[in-house]
């Protein structure tokens, strides 16, 4: 099986000049639920064009810096892809902004809401109450057509979508290691948040029990059950 990340986060080297790509996060959390799997990064944001969705046998889209409603120069391309991978039945696992971008097109709405959600929050997935590593502001406000909220909080309702196409979604940072956001935001701290946003999340993510794992077998049985 071969999965194609799609990743749509601009890497910011004076914070993150030892850390892996955002892409490469992804990989190393979707090896926990595809073993087996050939795994690609195409780096999006940073010029690589889009493929053809032949080429692969599904895609994660990744979460971003921008929101549905930017004009970057990749995201009209990324609409017509994701219209295009529908149409040619391939698997489409979307996070966070993907979340958003997918929901946008495929007919629902997303906006910004509120306050940034960023650390450890609670949600409700299918039934079972957990922990995952939040990082938002933006969130899905109308469900598309034919999509089911498997996810929810009382912070964002829609956390978590299932498409009735092989398509699936959700809105917190399954692939995100604590040390990983927490580094990021220390170094950046007052630049990207608010000094006591920063503090705020960097307390809750270093005390995170949150499983590295998260999700990573419900990704695996998506993509299982489509290829």
């Amino acid at each position: 099986m071969k999965i194609a990340i799609l990743d749509l986060c601009v890497w910011l080297p004076e914070f993150q000049s030892d850390q892996a790509k955002f892409g490469d996060v992804i990989a190393t959390w979707a090896r926990r639920g595809l073993p087996d799997a050939e795994l690609s990064v195409i780096y999006v944001q940073e010029g690589e064009v889009l493929p053809d969705p032949a080429m692969y046998d599904g895609y994660i889209i990744s979460g971003s810096d921008k929101g549905v409603y930017d004009d970057a120069p990749w995201m009209a391309p990324l609409r017509n892809f994701l219209l295009a991978a529908k149409d040619a039945g391939q698997p489409l696992f979307g996070i966070c902004f993907g979340h958003q971008m997918m929901a946008e097109v495929f007919g629902g709405k997303a906006e910004k809401v509120g306050a940034p959600e960023v650390g450890v929050r609670a949600f409700e997935l299918n039934g079972i109450e957990q922990k995952g590593h939040v990082w938002h502001q933006d969130q899905v406000t109308e469900v598309p057509p034919g999509a089911k909220v498997i996810g929810s909080a009382s912070y964002c309702p829609v956390a978590a979508l299932s498409y009735d196409f092989p398509a699936m979604s959700v809105q917190f940072h399954p692939e995100y290691p604590a040390d990983y956001v927490s580094t990021f935001l220390r170094r950046s701290r007052g630049e990207i948040l608010s000094d006591t946003m920063t503090d705020g999340a960097v307390t809750q993510l270093d005390a995170s029990d949150v499983e590295a794992d998260l999700f990573a077998a419900e990704l695996g049985a998506f993509f299982n059950a489509q290829v």
